[in-house]
């Protein structure tokens, strides 16, 4: 395929293949052809010889070597052995076929002949025996004749040539050459087809799997290639196609998470906006209060900017490593911030404790708030009167708890409590998608943290932050 000009390399796999099989087929087939032309040559050639050798002989008992002089008894199917034959006696012509001039092509390959064969002789009687007194030779032209020699055993040195036609076992090669030439032709067209009929076939699994596989990508299928039945090579590419199926759905279901949890995190400050921005259009403002606005506006705009940031980090971080601890976070100010920020009912108390006034932690203080926040969040929306926050440090980690004296998840729920998108009853009352907890462990689970649920609080529910002390 290298060898060939691009434009000529077919583009489908099955024509690659098709070409492939059919040059293999044409060199063997070139292969056979000649080798069968040869032996069939040959095989013409030495019964052409036979024949010749057998006209020898058969003349070669008319002839008479016992006297002084060589000569030729008169038969009564004479004619038919002196049809194309020559007889030499010391290298003198006695006798040659009536319609063979001279100087022709065939008396002169016959003179040759029979000189070769009286040289033979002259080695003496161990020579001739070697070479059993035959000699063979074809003339040149367009109808080549066949001549052979044989010495006739006795006293005198007689030489018998006979000759043969070879037209006919010419055209029989011919034919059988053109014949083969056709059968070759005839093979290769049936090669090709056969060839991309039978790749067409094998290879239409591969595109039915193709086609699936572009189906169930687009979509984030949970299907799958069944693999067991298959042959080897269809098995390895389904394993590798469900590989690669896999890993898409992954990609598509991390894509949905992060927009859903974006539309989680940001849902709060945008509420706020759209409050204060409704609470100025209402009636006209003192320059005190729409200054209170804006403010609470830039705070709630910054709140989204760094929860934008803060998740598209994590994100590009999860892809590549994880996420590594950018330094030390007094956690302190940050909860105290939550806290402060914490859009509680007023018959719901919050208050925070810690163990140590310092209290730091190995993240950076925007993560802290998205793994805290969706704990507080679900606290203030099922707490009956009280949140409690607590803080403080075992050797190398930092925890915090977060208690509220709500109804607490029910136990047949607890084991889909960090799955995306599930809530115990969705018919509750509350707005929550289902994704605050999920994403809280995620981020903690980025740097080396954990968060956890306590079963055995009651009444109420627990929740646990471990986090890398700093």
């Amino acid at each position: 395929m290298r060898g060939l000009p691009r434009h000529l390399v077919p583009r489908t796999l099955r024509g690659r293949l098709s070409l492939v099989a059919l040059t293999t087929a044409a060199l063997l087939m070139t292969i056979l052809t000649v080798v069968f032309n040869v032996a069939v040559d040959r095989h013409l050639q030495r019964q052409a010889d036979d024949e010749l050798r057998n006209r020898a002989a058969a003349v070669a008992t008319t002839i008479d070597t016992s006297g002084a002089r060589v000569r030729v008894l008169e038969t009564a199917a004479d004619h038919l052995l002196d049809t194309n034959v020559w007889i030499y006696a010391d290298g003198r012509l006695l006798e040659k076929p009536p319609s063979t001039a001279a100087g022709s092509p065939p008396a002169r390959a016959a003179g040759r002949l029979a000189a070769q064969a009286a040289q033979g002789g002259q080695g003496g009687q161990g020579a001739q025996s070697r070479q059993g007194g035959q000699g063979c030779s074809t003339t040149k032209g367009p109808e080549p004749v066949r001549l052979c020699s044989l010495a006739v055993p006795g006293g005198q040195r007689a030489t018998v040539v006979t000759a043969l036609d070879l037209s006919p076992y010419r055209s029989s090669a011919d034919t059988l050459l053109l014949g083969s030439l056709i059968l070759d032709g005839v093979m290769l067209v049936c090669t090709y087809a056969l060839t991309r009929l039978s790749v067409g076939r094998a290879l239409r699994p591969v595109r039915t799997m193709t086609d699936q596989a572009t189906q169930w990508s687009a979509v984030g299928s949970d299907d799958r290639f069944d693999t067991e039945g298959h042959p080897v090579e269809l098995a390895r590419l389904g394993t590798s196609l469900d590989a690669l199926l896999d890993r898409i759905r992954t990609v598509l279901r991390h894509e949905r998470q992060l927009t859903g949890e974006l539309s989680h995190e940001l849902r709060t400050p945008l509420t706020r906006i759209v409050i204060e921005l409704d609470w100025l259009r209402s009636r006209h403002r003192s320059a005190e209060e729409v200054h209170a606005a804006h403010e609470v506006i830039a705070e709630a705009a910054q709140s989204m900017r760094t929860i934008c940031d803060t998740l598209l980090d994590d994100t590009r971080e999860s892809a590549l490593k994880p996420m590594t601890a950018p330094g030390a976070t007094d956690i302190g100010p940050v909860l105290d911030g939550l806290l402060q920020r914490l859009d509680a009912p007023e018959h719901v108390k919050a208050t925070a404790e810690s163990a140590a006034p310092v209290l730091c932690a190995a993240v950076a203080p925007a993560l802290l708030e998205r793994i805290v926040s969706p704990l507080l969040a679900n606290a203030v929306r099922y707490a009956r009167s009280s949140i409690a926050l607590s803080a403080w440090r075992t050797q190398g980690t930092v925890h915090i708890r977060v208690d509220d004296d709500g109804p607490g998840v029910p136990e047949s729920f607890v084991g889909e409590l960090f799955q995306p998108g599930r809530r115990a009853d969705a018919g509750d009352g509350h707005d929550g998608a289902g994704l605050g907890l999920p994403l809280a462990r995620r981020l903690a689970r980025a740097v080396g943290g954990e968060v956890s649920y306590d079963p055995e609080y009651a009444p109420g529910a627990r929740f646990m932050v471990s986090l890398p002390a700093g």
